[in-house]
């Protein structure tokens, strides 16, 4: 029998309701890129939040995933006493062709 989580369920914003504006103010920071470039190489459902190498306290982390899940490109979900997350990447790139592709790109200019 599992633990009821004493967290509430993130929200998430499906891409198709997310302004194009909106996913590039998310994938601006650059702290918000690392997780999303870290999430694209790694298998869904594998990285939990405080696995990520980022100059940020907890709060902070906290505040770029809930900025991620708004901009319809990460999904979280409860395991255990981590929270787990993948990058929405089909989804994202339906609704934004190419976006990501162009943000992951190893040639890519910072």
């Amino acid at each position: 029998m599992t633990a009821a989580s004493h967290r509430t369920a993130p929200e998430h914003t499906h891409p198709d309701d997310v302004p194009v504006l909106t996913a590039l103010a998310a994938l601006a920071d650059p702290v918000r890129l690392t997780l999303v470039r870290e999430l694209a190489r790694s298998p869904e459902w594998s990285r939990a939040c405080g696995s990520f190498d980022v100059p940020v306290g907890k709060a902070a982390l906290s505040h770029h995933f809930a900025v991620l899940r708004g901009a319809g490109l990460v999904e979280q979900r409860d395991q255990g006493p981590k929270r787990v997350n993948r990058l929405r990447r089909a989804e994202f790139d339906a609704r934004f062709p190419g976006l990501l592709e162009l943000v992951l790109r190893p040639d890519r200019c910072d």
